[in-house]
């Protein structure tokens, strides 16, 4: 009986100890929606637009690794401009959402 009580809390130690770990890679897949001031606009951050902001990020000599809530608001703003130029070069953005109440 002893034998088989130190089985199940060894079983649970390990299963607390990797619990954590197996969540680590899904914070990386965490999308929220971003408010754009200028544009009056939200846009869905995800995948898609992480890929639109490390291209500015590199040409713009910015670090592509920055998390985008973090940059000063001037930088923000440039983004902003140089992200609706892309979808406008782009015919349609499928990623945008409009947001029709503040228009």
């Amino acid at each position: 009986m002893k034998r088989r009580h130190s089985f199940f809390a060894a079983l649970a130690l390990g299963a607390a100890l990797v619990a954590p770990l197996a969540t680590v890679g899904c914070a990386e897949h965490h999308y929220y929606r971003v408010y754009d001031p200028y544009y009056h606009d939200y846009h869905n951050w995800n995948a898609q637009e992480q890929d639109y902001y490390r291209q500015w990020a590199r040409e713009n000599h910015r670090d592509e690794h920055q998390d985008f809530r973090k940059l000063n608001k001037d930088d923000q703003q440039r983004y902003w401009q140089w992200r609706h130029g892309q979808a406008n070069n782009q015919g349609h953005d499928h990623d945008h959402d409009h947001d029709n109440d503040h228009h």
